[in-house]
């Protein structure tokens, strides 16, 4: 197949990986292998482009290892000759070239042994996902796994939306949930995102209430054996300046650790008597040392535009979620603060922000539903929509497990749209 060469790439998706063998045999196998580990993670045929000089012919490898490999009429796989483009593969196969880099003498022995990388890449439980819900799951639990189905396409897609999740980030992210008007889902959507971040990546993520002077996240968040805040942290940062002499466990004493649902709160004042307020250098102080110790600081804002802090959370924030409730009066509420923040010069991240469009009661205007969406897909990066619960409705501290399922499938494609943005 590749008549004087020992050595191949194979490019996908910008990626670029290099097949080494000792003989030509050794190198079809070890280039067919390679596509069908790729075939095997997609759960599809992979259809690949094999060149040989000026020469091309299509190679499609199957999950099981099984290939084939076309050539132009007449000529036999190890004999290929000058072929036309190959026909389109379908959409669902995933694609890549495989191309041999010049300058490597001919028979020239190569070799690179497997790494730790091929053997976990090649466990069965990456090479095909066993369904778990449905009548595949029913069927896989009756033959005690002799038979096992994959994944029907809703349980598919709930795995994709929680890998989106769950991807690793190089660096902590700040996530700032926006509406200058009060009412309009912002305090719950920071905590159920808060949840759905913590409980799919397992901890180290904050939600942070960010109002000047009161807020009630730390109302809605489950209680603590203790009620300090934002100010009270504040106020003794010095002790958290020195890496080295403090720890995530000092943090306890100032955050709310929710247990069930993997996640701290950061609540704002909640002394009505007291002046304090935190302004943009007090988010400052406090976002640099959060930023050590969560990997994601999801931050509850209050209706003041014009706050010092309001500001500052804007500006660091690595993605901007526009929450509107499906209702005329918040939904201007957010277009108009986006045509503020244009006007501030944060066009960028207005054009990949995220926007949650809330249902205020079981049955919403449908009618107002999409032309709201019709206008946010225009002004921010996605729309989400959330059903009404009526476990939210009380105002009280939210129950995490008495969210309905079809709460929680929306607020987990509410997090996936929000990680594959950061």
């Amino acid at each position: 197949m590749l008549a004087s060469k020992t050595l191949a790439h194979i490019h996908l998706e910008g990626q670029i990986d290099e097949v080494f063998a000792s003989t030509e045999g050794a190198l079809r196998g070890r280039i067919v292998e390679a596509i069908r580990l790729m075939a095997a993670s997609t759960g599809g045929p992979v259809t690949a482009t094999v060149v040989d000089g000026d020469v091309r012919w299509p190679l499609t490898v199957h999950p099981d290892g099984t290939f084939v490999e076309a050539t132009a009429a007449g000529q036999d796989a190890d004999a290929p000759a000058p072929a036309p483009a190959p026909a389109p593969a379908p959409a669902s196969a995933l694609r890549s070239d495989l191309t041999r880099r010049e300058g490597v003498p001919r028979g020239a022995a190569q070799r690179v042994a497997p790494t730790v990388e091929d053997l976990l890449n090649s466990r069965a439980d990456r090479v095909k996902p066993r369904a778990t819900e449905g009548w595949q799951g029913a069927v896989r639990r009756m033959t005690g796994g002799a038979i096992a189905p994959r994944p029907g396409r809703a349980e598919q897609s709930r795995l994709d939306r929680e890998r989106a999740v769950q991807r690793r980030l190089d660096g902590p992210r700040t996530i700032v949930i926006l509406n200058p008007k009060g009412g309009a889902h912002k305090t719950t959507s920071t905590l159920l995102l808060a949840a759905t971040f913590g409980t799919q990546r397992g901890g180290a993520t904050l939600a942070w209430d960010n109002n000047e002077t009161r807020g009630t996240l730390g109302w809605r968040a489950q209680n603590a054996p203790h009620h300090r805040t934002a100010v009270d942290l504040l106020e003794h940062l010095d002790s958290f300046a020195e890496p080295s002499q403090a720890s995530l466990a000092a943090l306890d004493t100032y955050v709310r650790t929710q247990v069930d649902a993997r996640f701290d709160v950061l609540a704002s004042d909640e002394d009505a008597a007291a002046s304090s307020t935190i302004d943009a250098a007090g988010f400052d102080r406090l976002h640099g040392v959060l930023s050590r110790y969560y990997r994601l600081l999801i931050v509850d804002t209050g209706n003041n535009m014009r706050a010092s802090n309001w500001v500052a959370a804007v500006a660091a924030a690595d993605q901007l979620v526009i929450v509107s409730t499906v209702r005329e009066d918040t939904a201007a509420s957010a277009a108009w603060l986006l045509d503020g923040l244009r006007e501030k010069g944060f066009d960028a991240k207005i054009d990949d922000a995220v926007t949650i469009l809330a249902a205020p009661s079981a049955k919403p205007d449908r009618k107002l539903a999409e032309r709201l969406e019709r206008h946010f897909a225009q002004v921010t990066g996605d729309v989400v929509h959330v059903p009404f619960d009526a476990a939210l409705v009380d105002g009280g501290p939210i129950d995490f497990d008495a969210l309905s399922v079809e709460s929680r499938d929306a607020w987990l494609s509410v997090a996936a749209a929000i990680a594959q943005r950061l």
